[in-house]
């Protein structure tokens, strides 16, 4: 298992200046994923933005060029420094885990939490969940995007759906290919941490891939079009957990 982490470290440690450089126009991000999570944002101007898994801070730039006030967090240093070189000093960009307690951040100071295709790579959700809540002003928003559970379940060929476990991948790149490790796990493991961290959940979305991306990659596109690679979701804090 430790291995298995260390593997995700190290991965995105080699893949920083590829998501910097490459990722923002790649189809699934580009086209997919990100329309969605924007499509689910409140009005964030003047607004303070936890940006939990920054990867290399396109997020963290397009909140911040709207006026947000903005934290980034990631654990991986060499993402963090990509995110630096981004927002040019703007916005305050640290090295964190979400698999740790964020003691370092303020409770209730946070209007949202942003998290794109991160949780995943956490073990167990109902911690972060909570410290979720912790970070948000009451009626703050939370708003993330993890693996569908139907497209790790079928294209990894698992048996058991209602397994949580870590599984490995290889992505081909511009640094080579890249081994990965996550985790997958069924419906109810993404939305009860939701629930019981103190959340109400205002919408779920699986939604179509974008006409761009239909031009960019059609067989993909036919492909989304009938299985989902993305889960989305917002939820409000309408309950404060001390613990």
């Amino acid at each position: 298992m430790k291995n298995n982490k260390k593997i995700s470290f190290e991965a995105y440690q080699k893949m920083a200046s590829y998501y910097f450089n490459e990722v923002d126009e790649k189809p699934f991000n580009a086209y997919y994923e990100r329309p969605a999570i924007l499509s689910m944002l409140p009005d964030v101007e003047n607004k303070k933005v936890l940006d939990a898994g920054c990867a290399a801070g396109w997020y963290s730039r397009w909140l911040l060029d709207r006026n947000a006030d903005v934290t980034a967090i990631d654990f991986s240093p060499k993402m963090v420094e990509m995110t630096k070189k981004r927002l040019q000093g703007r916005g305050r960009v640290l090295k964190a885990d979400l698999n740790n307690p964020l003691d370092f951040l303020k409770n209730n100071s946070f209007d949202l939490i942003l998290s794109s295709l991160t949780l995943h790579y956490i073990e167990n959700l109902y911690p972060v969940l909570k410290e979720f809540n912790k970070k948000l002003k009451s009626g703050g928003v939370l708003v993330f995007s993890v693996h569908h559970p139907f497209m790790t379940f079928s294209y990894f060929k698992r048996e058991n759906y209602f397994e949580v476990e870590l599984l490995e991948d290889e992505w081909k790149t511009t640094k080579g290919k890249v081994k990965v490790s996550f985790y997958r796990r069924p419906l109810k493991e993404i939305i009860n941490p939701v629930v019981e961290g103190g959340f109400t959940i205002e919408k779920i979305d699986e939604p179509m891939p974008t006409q761009k991306f239909r031009e960019k990659s059609p067989k993909m596109y036919k492909r989304l079009t009938e299985k989902p690679q993305f889960l989305f979701v917002k939820a409000v804090k309408t309950e404060k957990i001390e613990k």
